[in-house]
């Protein structure tokens, strides 16, 4: 009987490990699949059309130069590579103001030959219309035929997934809010994080440890959002009155409030694995002559690298994986952050603050579960690089 409930516990946690691992392998695959569909998308936003006149010497424009076309940034095909003459902007909306309603149909059905008539007689017209209109025998160039690709996402500078007519998906901006701020949130919660787990480990009282420990594991359970309301209404203030900014929502504030969140996880992990340090192998320590902090230096710390590095990992997974106090604290703006004083925006809140206006199956939508597939990696990489370290400094 015993043998075989030990059987039967033994099948339910291998039937537990595989459908968990099965699980995560989908979502795994979900996630690349979603984001792989963005190099599908074309340029233009779907359904219409971007044309030229069929003179115009110019055949391709990227996602930036048409955006900066119709904001009226660039004036002249000269400065895309055509001829010296002044660019027209024509949008599906100005059509009235080129043709009377009657000369379009009761129904519009004359709207395709009058779109094509007006392409070929203005040489210098950039023309954006629904592509139900475009007509069968087109006078003009097409160039809303290009597809989205791996170097306008991965090395674009610009996010700006509702610009019309050609949205903009660039990595850059994101990435480097994103690495920005968990940097400054390791940086200051590391240190701060190994001296009160050291401290709580070899150099406080039974009392005074009861007393931290369970304080310290609560902050761990306290819901993001409030980190973010607290960082909102005190850090924020703070950091503008002293550092004298503009602006209180920056990348050093998004720090401050992830190394606050961070802390609870490193001191926890860090402390328990310094915990483990056989007494043997102090009490040797310091039986040959080492001080109480050459013992904690030299053996503890050594000795409990490997929890130490967990700690270290599950505390850059905090901060690169953190949401909604980073939404609420960094300013939020999709640009390229020039200082750790400027406000930026992160991956994480992007598809946070974006993913519910995505509609499903569009650019917008595939462009944010690629960003998920590159935080993914990210974190992948991140955990990979330091556990090769951690198992080369336990070789050593």
């Amino acid at each position: 009987m015993r043998k075989f409930i030990e059987k039967l516990v033994e099948g339910g946690l291998l039937i537990s490990g595989s459908i968990s691992s099965l699980a995560i392998l989908l979502i795994i695959v979900f996630l690349f699949k979603e984001a792989g569909g963005l190099f599908n998308s074309p340029v233009v936003e779907e359904g219409y059309v971007l044309a030229l006149n069929k003179d115009n010497p110019v055949k391709h424009l990227s996602p930036e130069k048409i955006m900066d076309v119709f904001d009226a940034e660039i004036t002249n095909w000269k400065e895309l590579g055509g001829k010296d003459e002044d660019i027209l902007v024509f949008r599906f909306s100005d059509l009235t103001n080129y043709y009377p309603e009657e000369e379009l149909g009761d129904e519009f059905q004359y709207v395709p030959d009058k779109i094509s008539e007006l392409v070929n007689k203005e040489p210098g017209i950039i023309a954006f219309f629904p592509q139900q209109y475009l007509a069968k025998d087109f006078q003009g160039t097409v160039i809303s035929g290009d597809k989205i690709t791996p170097a306008d996402f991965f090395a674009g500078t610009e996010w700006y997934p509702t610009s019309t007519p050609a949205p903009i998906f660039g990595l850059i901006p994101l990435l480097l809010g994103t690495l920005l701020v968990s940097i400054g949130a390791i940086i200051i919660a590391l240190p701060f994080g190994l001296a009160v787990a050291i401290y709580l480990a070899e150099i406080a009282n039974i009392k005074t440890r009861s007393f931290l420990k369970p304080v310290i594991e609560l902050l761990a359970g306290i819901p993001s959002v409030v980190y973010g309301f607290f960082g909102l209404v005190v850090i924020v203030p703070l950091i503008q009155k002293i550092l004298d900014l503009p602006v209180g929502e920056t990348a050093f504030a998004g720090s401050v409030v992830l190394a606050i969140m961070a802390l609870p996880t490193i001191i926890t992990v860090a402390e328990d694995a310094m915990r483990t340090t056989p007494r043997a192998m102090k009490e040797a320590s310091l039986a040959l002559g080492a001080t109480q902090w050459q013992t904690i230096y030299k053996v503890i710390i050594p000795y409990s690298i490997s929890g130490i590095t967990s700690a270290v990992v599950l505390g850059i997974g905090r901060a690169i994986g953190e949401t909604m106090a980073v939404l609420m604290v960094t300013g939020n703006a999709a640009i390229i952050p020039t200082s750790f004083f400027e406000p930026v925006r992160t991956i994480p809140a992007t598809i946070a603050a974006e993913l519910g206006e995505a509609p499903a199956g569009g650019a917008h939508y595939e462009a944010l579960f690629l960003l998920g597939a590159v935080l993914f990696i990210i974190t992948l990489v991140l955990s990979i690089t330091v556990e090769y370290i951690s198992s080369k400094r336990k070789i050593k």
